[in-house]
């Protein structure tokens, strides 16, 4: 995933990412642009930091959560709920898009990405920081970009050289 953001300002990280965004608002970080394998960063729109699978995995059911909150017919839900991966679930939108000509998978990671930057900057001030303004940049298992939030579209072309 190339969107041309100087080594210096990019940070690597795993499973841990509440203590990272905690620990960064500590630090005097304002803005935090956090891309991601959607079925990784899914887990932030459930409030759920410790993103281990040991710790806790309810990515689908967050998944699932999101699009019930848009409106997603039940038929379709239960389909995502029975999803064994997100990606799969990513898969049925992306088929109910093509076939109905919709706009599920926008409108659902929308729906998530929105939630992942609130959630996120909620996380942070719980835990004693000051405010952190966060965007989030979802990628699918081909790193092919799903949907940029609002503020990331914001951030994203300050970050450019």
């Amino acid at each position: 995933l190339k969107q041309g953001i100087a080594p210096q300002r990019r940070l690597k990280t795993a499973n841990w990412i509440g203590p990272l965004l905690v620990e960064s608002g500590l630090l005097g970080v304002r803005s935090i642009l956090l891309f991601g394998y959607h079925g990784k960063l899914v887990k932030l729109a459930g409030g759920i930091f410790h993103t281990h699978h040991h710790i806790a995995d309810a990515r689908v059911e967050i998944m699932t959560a999101c699009c019930a909150e848009i409106g997603l017919p039940a038929p379709i839900l239960q389909q995502i709920l029975s999803a064994n991966t997100t990606e799969s679930a990513l898969e049925i939108l992306r088929k109910l898009d093509h076939a109905a000509g919709s706009i599920w998978v926008e409108k659902v990671y929308r729906n998530i990405a929105e939630r992942i930057d609130r959630r996120s900057s909620a996380y942070i001030q719980t835990h004693g920081a000051p405010p952190v303004h966060v965007g989030s940049v979802l990628f699918d298992r081909s790193r092919k970009i799903v949907i940029k939030s609002f503020n990331a579209q914001e951030m994203l072309p300050k970050m450019l050289p």
